[in-house]
């Protein structure tokens, strides 16, 4: 039975089209007339059966209905070039595709990543960012890194190392002198949205109850607290191992060298059960193993 799906030139110009809220510049792009791209919205718009745009003599604006099927169409044929770029680069090599939390990538990841791909060249490894929980069956992620509990129904979790989120900020904001709990306690607070409770468990484990332990600017990765902290925004719970070049440079300073009890919780390669069999994973999962293990000593 023959697939109830659109062509693919049509989705494309749409996909330009409700990206530029334009057809015209949709065209530019696209390197088609204006016409051709009129011509492969409307065919889409009598293939669906429903209205995408609304037209007028200043231009066009999405429906709603154009609204959310723009957004999955772009999903997916993000997911469709993805996957061809990486057929096209493999050339027989072996590829993995690793789903990371964005700061451990940057500045814990990557600066080692270079001797495992001088013992490994034969396996090319490829990040991707995720902050947020998701399932493997809906990806095409070879395993992942992140920060949880090791409870990933149907994979097997890896320890790698735990967080020990510390407050630190710019030496400005402290004007020279001493921290005390009472003094962090009066300082702007900046919260990450992945740990809301942060604050909480950081002044609860010194024994303070503070009010406002929830209040202040809320960001999503420690690379943002790091420079937010920076600019003397506010104080911030983060990893040392996460901001070594700012502690070096002075940038940044421990607040107070007091970390916050993780709850059991950590960073863990996490790898399905359907991939352990894999080469190139067991090549990776050795050496990061490894590299985790001579950092804890080290550390």
């Amino acid at each position: 039975m023959r697939r109830k799906i659109p062509s693919t030139a049509a989705l494309v110009a749409f996909e330009a089209s409700a990206r530029h809220q334009s057809f015209t510049r949709a065209a530019d792009e696209l390197a088609l007339t204006q016409g051709a791209v009129c011509r492969q919205i409307a065919g889409l718009e009598a293939f669906l059966g429903v209205e995408l745009f609304r037209r007028s003599r200043r231009g066009v604006l999405l429906t709603e209905a154009g609204t959310a099927y723009a957004a999955k169409v772009a999903a997916q044929l993000d997911a469709v070039e993805r996957d061809t770029l990486a057929l096209m680069g493999a050339q027989g090599a072996m590829g993995l595709e690793l789903a990371v939390v964005p700061t451990f990538a940057t500045q814990w990841l990557l600066p080692r990543l270079k001797d495992f791909q001088r013992l490994h060249p034969e396996v090319t490894v490829h990040l991707t960012n995720r902050t947020r929980p998701f399932l493997f069956a809906d990806t095409g992620f070879d395993a992942a890194i992140y920060f949880g509990d090791g409870d990933w129904s149907g994979t097997e979790a890896h320890f790698l190392m735990h967080e020990h989120l510390t407050p630190v900020c710019s030496p400005m904001l402290l004007g020279g002198q001493p921290a005390t709990v009472e003094r962090i306690a009066e300082l702007p607070l900046l919260q990450q949205s992945t740990r809301p409770y942060a604050w909480r468990q950081w002044f609860a484990a010194q024994g303070l109850n503070v009010s406002r332990d929830m209040t202040g600017p809320r960001l999503e990765l420690f690379s943002m607290l790091a420079q937010a902290a920076r600019h003397e925004m506010g104080v911030a719970l983060i990893p040392p191992f996460l901001i070594q070049r700012e502690l070096a440079d002075g940038s940044l300073v421990v607040a107070l060298d007091r970390p916050v009890p993780d709850g059991g919780r950590a960073y863990y390669l996490t790898v399905p059960e359907r991939k352990v069999e894999s080469a190139a994973l067991q090549a990776f999962r050795d050496w990061l193993l490894g590299e985790a293990q001579q950092y804890r000593v080290m550390s």
